[in-house]
Formats: structure tokens, sequence, C-alpha cells
């Protein structure tokens, strides 16, 4: 139901949103924001995980399907001034639209139990971009689940909630704290674990020939400046590279995703 009550900047319920900003707040809470149409749209469709929209003016005439979506499934679809919504989000040029959202992750038992064919482990993942970069390649890719271990930064993090184009909403997502536990009980239900590592003697194109991507796998992503901590490693089946054809020195975290999570849905498919 749309709702133009006067709200601005000082208001309780505007300050409220914005203090999800931090991260201890969305802990506490267990709520995040979604910016922009594209994010609203998939949360709007992830039922009952929206509790309240707001939209500008400008954005309430140009996106009539989300409010339409909104009423659809009892959302607050609130209009208000342009500074409340810049007062919410924290990007320089706000879209117009924010949505205030429920946490989705799940327990780790829980993604496992639904057998999945091929998901990625990220371990002390630091920088947001990447971590929602990797949940829209897992989501691209076809993959059944994404695992945030050890010290990996927060995927309700405003940054990797854009990052992620909306993908947040798709992928079944779990946090852990502890990763070698997390792959431990990723083993146990049957997954390949393969490390992505630049210097790995097995490269990707060799690791497909020889059918290795074809099984059941969990992908192995470390930390962007040092990789995989020992222990994490050594409960890896096998290294991978992702092999470098050109004159680069190596790829970012987000593309060496891409590139072994699709090898992987291809073998599969295969």
């Amino acid at each position: 139901m749309a709702s133009h009550e006067p709200l601005t900047p000082r208001s309780i319920r505007v300050r409220s949103a914005r203090r999800l900003a931090a991260r201890r707040v969305r802990t506490d809470t267990r709520e995040f924001l979604a910016e922009g149409p594209q994010a609203v749209r998939e949360a709007l469709n992830a039922r009952g995980m929206t509790i309240e929209v707001y939209a500008t003016a400008r954005a309430d005439r140009e996106h009539a399907d989300l409010a339409a979506a909104a009423a659809r499934t009892d959302v607050a679809w609130r209009v208000v001034d342009d500074e409340v919504v810049a007062t919410i989000c924290d990007t320089v040029h706000p879209q117009g639209v924010v949505a205030r959202c429920r946490f989705l992750d799940r327990p780790l038992g829980t993604v496992l139990q639904a057998s999945p064919r091929l998901i990625v482990v990220c371990v002390d993942v630091r920088d947001p971009g990447n971590a929602g970069a990797v949940i829209r390649c897992a989501d691209a890719a076809g993959a059944d689940g994404v695992i945030l271990c050890g010290r990996s930064v927060d995927p309700y993090n405003p940054k990797a909630v854009r990052a992620s184009a909306g993908s947040i909403f798709h992928v079944p997502l779990a946090i852990e704290t502890d990763a070698v536990s997390a792959l431990t009980q990723v083993r146990t239900a049957g997954l390949t674990v393969l490390a992505a590592e630049g210097t790995a003697e097995l490269d990707l194109v060799v690791a497909a020939e020889r059918g290795i991507l074809s099984a059941p796998t969990a992908w192995l992503l470390g930390n962007e400046a040092w990789g995989l901590p020992a222990a994490v490693r050594d409960l890896a089946d096998e290294s991978v590279a992702v092999p470098i054809f050109g004159a680069a020195e190596s790829l970012n975290l987000a593309t060496a995703a891409a590139v072994c999570l699709y090898a992987s849905a291809v073998a599969q498919r295969r």
C-alpha cells in the first residue's frame, strides 16, 4: 500500500533505516538495505523478505511496476522526498528507491541437505564488491549456494548487495565463522573441494579433460591478497589454476570465480 506520510531525514523510521549502514545494527536486527530498481524488484519477488520500500516521487512515477508489486505483497511503499532516500542510502547519487529487507542466509546444513552439485566457498574475502560479484557469478552459473567463511566481509554490506545486482535474493547463502568446520561438512555431503589457486600445477583445462569438474563440486576461494590459509587449503581434494594465455599477471577474485564456476557448470551439464 502506498504511503505519503511526511517523513523527514530526522524521522525515527528514517534514522532507523539509515543505521542499517552499520554491520553491528544489521546483525542485531537481521535487516539490510537493497538500493536501486533491480535490487528492489528482486527483493519484492522474494516473498516475505521485504519489510518496506522508500521511493522518491520520480521513482514512484518511473517504476509503477515496483509499486504494484509492493501492493500485491502487502509491502509498504513510502513515497518520500529525495533527501529522505539520500539519507538512507550510502551512494553519492542514489537511484531513488531502496528496500528494507530481512536477512536471507540459512544454516549451512540446510544448504547441504538440498544435495547441491555446485557451490562456492569464500574464505576471508574482504572486499564487498568482490563478495557481491561472486554471488552474482554463482547465480548466473546456476550454482546451488554461496558460503562465506572465516573473516569474510558481510554479504549485506550495501556495496556487496549492489554488486550482487539482485542475485543475493536468488542463491542460497550461508555464513560460517569456522572455515575448517564448514569444509568438513561440505566434504561429508559428498562434494569434491577444488581450491582455486594461481600457482597450482593442475590447470582448469586439464581438470575438465580428466572429468574432475563433472562431479558435485565446491569451489574454494581465498583472500584477495594472500589466498587460502594452509589449514583450509589442506582440506581441498585438488588445487586448480585458471590458465593465463596472455600477458596478464593474474585474474581478480570475482573473474576467477566466474571462470571456474562456468567451467564446472558446462562440465556437469554435459
